[in-house]
């Protein structure tokens, strides 16, 4: 497996979802990611989340297309995202969807981590190429 670290901006913005009658609880925001460090590119995306009646517990999922170089090789793949947050206790996983590698970094496979410091975003992914 190998390591890439660096940081990411992310400007999110809420989008209207589906239903106009859903729960006020509900939301959707489209996602615009940069990437720097070891993987240097962009992604775009969406995210559906869900606040809950109990403050600081929530859950979202998101898909992302990353189109970015890696380890010198240029291509895309997709970030799969399931997080929930149980009164402040955050729990996050972040996957490359099985087999959506594309140019040179297709046959990629890993999952990413994310923090929030200070309002900076860092990431970590740990992948291999087949």
């Amino acid at each position: 497996m190998i390591r890439a670290a660096g940081t990411f901006d992310v400007k999110m913005a809420p989008q209207p979802l589906a239903d106009s009658q859903a729960d006020p609880l509900l939301g959707r925001m489209s996602l615009d990611k940069q990437f720097q460090g070891d993987l240097a590119g962009s992604s775009k995306g969406e995210m559906l989340a869900a606040r809950t009646a109990i403050e600081n517990s929530a859950g979202y999922v998101a898909i992302e297309r990353v189109d970015a170089t890696l380890g010198g090789k240029k291509g895309t793949f997709v970030l799969q995202h399931s997080g929930t947050m149980t009164r402040g206790a955050q729990h996050l996983e972040i996957t490359i969807v099985p087999d959506s590698g594309t140019g040179e970094l297709a046959g990629i496979a890993g999952t990413m981590s994310i923090r929030n410091e200070n309002g900076k975003h860092f990431y970590e992914l740990i992948y291999s190429l087949r």
